[in-house]
């Protein structure tokens, strides 16, 4: 029996350039985006250096549709897909290759006007609307008062 394959990418990076979103014959939407993630790796010099890689990315259909619309360079993103490897002919004969990530999900990572620089780490800044909530926190007594008693079922969290 042969073992079962998997083609998987996850990745984020950063926006190198504006999507590109084209309408095909059809009518189906392809969005074309251009994804830079770093590596670190130490140089020569023994100092820790980011090395960029860039990805050649495909969204079709209205999320593709969605990515022209609402994200632009710089824009943090987190993607989930798969490689697709391709061959063609340039018009003077030479044999071309290329492996691009065809998107099945795509995230808009950090808040709309984020883009992605500004000395933010990847221009994502968590934010929240709702104020945390201590009043379920309490300070628990010291000492000794029943310390070696077990906890009553309705102390157990889970």
């Amino acid at each position: 029996m042969a073992a079962t394959n998997i083609n998987r990418v996850v990745l984020t990076g950063n926006l190198t350039t504006d999507p590109e979103l084209r309408n095909l014959p059809s009518g189906t939407s392809v969005c074309k985006l251009r994804v830079a993630c770093n590596t670190r790796r130490k140089g020569a010099s023994g100092e820790w250096e980011d090395k960029p890689n860039f990805f050649d990315v495909t969204v079709w259909g209205a999320q593709g549709e969605n990515c022209a619309r609402y994200l632009g360079k710089g824009r943090p993103v987190a993607i989930d897909g798969r490689l697709e490897w391709r061959e063609w002919e340039t018009q003077e004969g030479h044999k071309r290759q290329a492996v691009d990530i065809i998107a099945d999900s795509v995230q808009f990572l950090g808040g709309r006007d984020d883009s992605g620089g500004g000395g933010q780490s990847n221009g994502f800044t968590p934010r929240s609307d709702v104020p945390a909530n201590t009043d379920d926190f309490q300070t628990v007594p010291s000492g000794g008062g029943g310390a070696n008693r077990p906890p009553a079922d309705d102390d157990i969290p889970f």
